[in-house]
């Protein structure tokens, strides 16, 4: 295991070469043949240092004496310096940085060369910087084109913009807060280290890590942001190659394009849009120095939530600005702060509905429109959902597939949404809000549930039944009322525990009966539902499954199913292309017909159907056949009523379905008629509702949906 000494003079290795040859940097040491070598790179790096800290005035010998006259209290107040021997340091700086003998090193400088070359292994390619563009937050419209969702990959929302678009004096706030040597080091700043030092050592808290823009893009796409002294290594020599391949200003469009700002906001132009409204191109000085401060801490310098704390940092950046003779509105006058500048209400981005829809949207756009992924810049796509019909859709799909498993007896109750107990107890326990609700209704307004598209009401168990006649459960709502909790499953008597959270139906009293919550349990059971618009063939509503974070699977577009006599249209389609007429005369009596195969067979291969209640026999017109689906009926049609010969016919049925799209390919055999051939959702609505339309399954085929 390596003393942290070890991990301190590896990054000091790595830092020497930095500041003393970035173009030259060494990765790989001899354990024993370099060591005279990797003594002298340290010499020369603290020769480098030392220089820096006579441009800041910092006396380094005194500084030593004095953390060696109380290593105990500093290593105590800052926890960046805990675990350190000052005694060996001290040690190890007057071998390296004053040139002196010493009889014992303080240091083994082949446990430092192994763990430098431990740290360097398999760095990243610096090189795919050059020009690279982050992912972006693109934006679904609806059919009114009116914002339905936003999609983006976790931790890009962002939209991109040029340097050149971003004005200078934002620019600059960001400079000056974040890197004030920026356009003059050359990836590690000696000097902005130092003064992260001395902070450290002056004050106990947050340690300041001094790291350069460059360091913090390389930090932020190549090389992560563990808090680890391997990490520490890798990014100042990869900061120290971005410098080379790329110029100042690609290094700082990077930077901006993805530091974090808060209010889920990735990049400084949906920074710009969520605070203010607007673009960065129309940022004013203090705006752009509002979001340059965040850069920190977003969360603790929030001007949503620490207004105060915000106002401070915001004159700091100002001051910063004015140092570097930027003319600024606000003068530092006293203990004055300056006025936030005016922000536009935060919009979470927040949806409950269409993510099936929007998936399939994704997927289009990559088919149709050849792009790669929509996520890959910020693109604005219009589309032809209607939301207050996406809504009542998946709504009667969940209430639906919860229905068939409660009337089938199939309802499996396996727990609890989420337990709020804990958030219970932290909330009872601050005595500081002055939230006069309830601590179960704070709670659940907080809380996040897995099922974030069921369109049941959580609800919390806040009383259980003592064991007394007529006591039951009881639920809190988030408007604040409590109901009986109606229960019919007795897994969930077992299971259910104070503060659970469940679904629910409220069903409001009526008469006598009072208002009770009906509990609701995920079915095991899955469907789909797509929503054409018979004019125009527009998908209005989809809804690939029973909740998308169960099953991502769009059962309307990636999944098959036997469409049963859902499929029969296409025969009387096929038999009145052929002259039959919907008061024709067909046979509803039993038929058997042969196998299609040439050659013997056997008995038990004839094909003999039967009507789904047992019966037949008679004749009845082609209209009433097809409105009360009777299979008999439509196996007739094969006999001359679509071809002259069962096989000629089942040949037209197939040329048909495959003119209408509804098959890729078509397998010939009879029950293919009934429905047992799979098909996709989509299809057979696209087909039904050209067959509804147009009365023609290929003139459906041509109007194609978009």
């Amino acid at each position: 295991m390596e003393t942290l000494l070890v991990k301190i003079f590896a990054t000091a290795l790595a830092l020497s070469q930095v500041m003393a040859a970035p173009e030259a940097i060494v990765t790989r040491f001899d354990r024993a043949a370099d060591q005279a070598a990797v003594a002298q790179l340290l010499r020369v790096g603290c020769a480098h240092m030392r220089k820096a800290f006579d441009i800041e005035d910092i006396n380094l010998d005194e500084l030593i004496a004095t953390a060696l006259d109380d290593p105990q209290a500093i290593s105590n107040e800052n926890k960046v310096f805990r675990g350190i021997n000052f005694v060996d340091l001290h040690t190890a700086y007057r071998q390296f940085c004053k040139n002196e003998t010493v009889t014992t090193p303080a240091v083994d400088l082949a446990a430092v060369i192994e763990f430098y070359i431990k740290a360097l292994t398999d760095l990243p390619d610096h090189t795919k910087l050059k020009g690279l563009k982050l992912p972006g937050a693109s934006v679904v419209l609806d059919r009114k084109g009116e914002r339905f969702a936003e999609v983006f990959e976790e931790n890009q929302r962002r939209v991109w913009i040029v340097l050149s678009d971003i004005p200078e004096h934002v620019q600059k706030a960001f400079v000056a807060v974040e890197d004030k040597r920026f356009y003059e080091h050359k990836g590690i700043d000696e000097r902005g280290l130092i003064r992260a030092f001395i902070g450290n050592l002056a004050q106990s808290g947050r340690p300041q890590g001094g790291s350069t823009i460059t360091q913090q893009v390389v930090k932020n796409l190549l090389v992560g942001d563990d808090l680890t002294y391997e990490r520490k290594i890798r990014e100042m020599v990869v900061a120290s190659r971005v410098e080379q391949a790329l110029s100042k200003a690609e290094i700082l469009e990077l930077y901006l394009n993805s530091v974090y700002l808060g209010r889920g906001s990735w990049g400084i132009e949906l920074a710009a849009r969520s605070y203010f409204g607007k673009s960065a191109k129309e940022l004013t000085i203090e705006e752009g120095a509002l979001l340059a401060g965040l850069t920190k801490g977003p969360n603790y310098l929030s001007p949503d939530r620490h207004p105060g704390r915000a106002q401070e940092r915001l004159a700091y950046v100002l001051g910063r600005l004015r140092e570097d003779g930027v003319a600024t509105t606000w003068e530092p006058t006293g203990r004055l702060l300056p006025a936030l500048p005016t922000m536009v209400a935060y919009e979470r981005p927040r949806r409950d509905i269409g993510f099936h829809f929007v998936d399939q949207v994704a997927r289009e756009a990559k088919s149709i429109a050849g792009i790669d992924a929509i996520t890959a810049n910020s693109y604005t796509v219009r589309s032809t959902i209607e939301p207050r019909l996406q809504r009542a859709v998946e709504g009667a799909l969940q209430e639906g597939l919860s229905r068939y498993e409660r009337n089938a007896g199939r309802v499996q109750f396996r727990g609890a949404e989420a337990n709020l107990a804990q958030a219970v107890q932290r909330i009872e326990a601050d005595t500081r809000t002055v939230d006069k609700r309830p601590s179960w209704r704070r709670a659940l307004a907080n809380a996040q549930l897995p099922l974030y598209d069921v369109h049941w009401t959580p609800a919390v168990v806040v009383e259980k039944p003592g064991g007394k006649k007529g006591e039951a459960w009881r639920v809190g709502l988030a408007d604040g009322s409590i109901l009986p909790l109606s229960l019919d499953n007795a897994n969930a008597h077992r299971m259910l525990k104070l503060y659970d959270v469940v679904l629910v139906h409220p069903v409001e009293g009526k008469g006598q009966t009072t208002a009770r919550a009906e509990l609701r349990v995920r079915p095991t059971v899955q469907g789909t539902v797509v929503v054409l618009e018979n004019k125009t063939g527009r998908i209005l509503a989809m809804a690939g499954g029973f909740s998308y974070p169960l099953s991502q699977l769009n059962r309307a577009t990636q999944a098959v199913r036997q469409p049963g006599s859902a499929i029969k249209p296409l025969s009387y389609l096929a038999a009145l292309g052929k002259g039959l007429q919907p008061n024709t005369l067909i046979s509803d009596d039993s038929i058997t017909l042969p196998p299609i195969r040439a050659g013997r067979v056997r008995g038990q291969e004839y094909w003999s159907p039967k009507n789904y209640d047992g019966g037949g026999g008679g004749t009845l017109t082609l209209r009433r056949a097809l409105e009360n689906s009777r299979n008999l009926a439509t196996v007739h049609l094969l006999k001359g009523g679509i071809e002259d010969s069962p096989e000629a016919s089942l040949d037209r049925l197939c040329q048909l379905a495959l003119e209408a799209q509804i098959y890729r390919g078509c397998v010939r055999y009879y029950p293919f008629m009934l429905g047992a051939e799979p098909v996709r959702p989509i299809d057979l609505a696209r087909f039904l509702r050209g067959y509804r339309q147009r009365g023609s399954a290929s003139l459906a085929a041509r109007d194609r949906c978009h």
